[in-house]
């Protein structure tokens, strides 16, 4: 897939961050752009994963790009990937699973907490309820949509990179989220429950989850001990081409 063409939206990003405050941005090399770095409060990170509904229409895909940059994320790592069916089941049914478990046993199974865009899957060894007719036609729905085309996996860094990206997506029911956040990005782009554009991890825990599901080479713990305090505190550009943010000077490197 081509990637789209650099808007002025990604210009105006590099001036977004520049005015929290932080001076010292320098011009990158060809085909990036200066950013300043931001001190402050460690960074957050998140995953975010754009659906094949997303990505289907290059139109979609660049508007929910141009969001991350609008609200001043860096993107850590960027990627577009195809899961398999089973690949897709496994996410859902991990991240159902490993909500289910305490440190002392199994939470009831009215306490667990629901996968990210769907009813909770039966899992061997867990206590957990049955999926109604309905749930079950909704997970194996969700299931096949997921694997039904490609889709670009973000690893998001923010001081409130969670919370945000949840909040910038809007409700998972596309019909509330149109009616309470029109202006979120379910709102504006959701087809469907399942095909509702964007999925967020729901806690810190789970985005470490899932950025291990989804970027198995990346190693959180080495990013937090060498890049992002560089990233937080140095001089960082966009690199247009690659789709994500670099800390200048260190574009060799390849953290894993």
């Amino acid at each position: 897939m081509s990637r789209p063409c650099v808007s002025p939206l990604l210009v105006r990003h590099a001036c977004d961050v520049a005015s929290l405050g932080v001076t010292g941005a320098r011009l990158s090399g060809a085909g990036g752009m200066a950013v300043a770095g931001r001190c402050g409060r460690p960074l957050q990170l998140t995953l975010a994963l754009l659906k094949p509904d997303a990505v289907a229409h290059p139109l979609v895909l660049e508007a929910v790009h141009e969001t991350i940059l609008r609200h001043q994320f860096f993107i850590v790592r960027a990627k577009e990937l195809r899961c398999g069916r089973e690949e897709s089941r496994r996410f859902y049914r991990e991240h159902a699973g490993t909500r289910a478990g305490a440190s002392t046993g199994r939470r009831p199974a009215e306490q667990r907490a629901r996968p990210p865009d769907g009813p909770v899957p039966a899992e061997p060894g867990c206590v957990t309820r049955a999926l109604s007719p309905a749930g079950r036609f909704f997970y194996q729905r969700l299931v096949e949509f997921m694997a039904s085309g490609p889709m670009w996996a973000y690893i998001l860094a923010h001081e409130n990179a969670v919370p945000l990206w949840r909040s910038l997506m809007g409700p998972t029911k596309v019909f509330r989220a149109r009616n309470s956040v029109p202006d979120s990005i379910r709102g504006a782009y959701g087809l469907t429950d399942t095909r509702n554009t964007t999925h967020g991890s729901d806690s810190p825990a789970s985005a470490s989850r899932e950025i291990a599901f989804f970027f198995p080479e990346f190693n959180e713990q080495l990013w937090y001990q060498r890049e992002e305090p560089r990233l937080r505190c140095g001089q960082v550009y966009y690199n247009a081409e690659e789709r994500v943010h670099c800390v200048v000077g260190d574009e060799e490197k390849e953290l894993t």
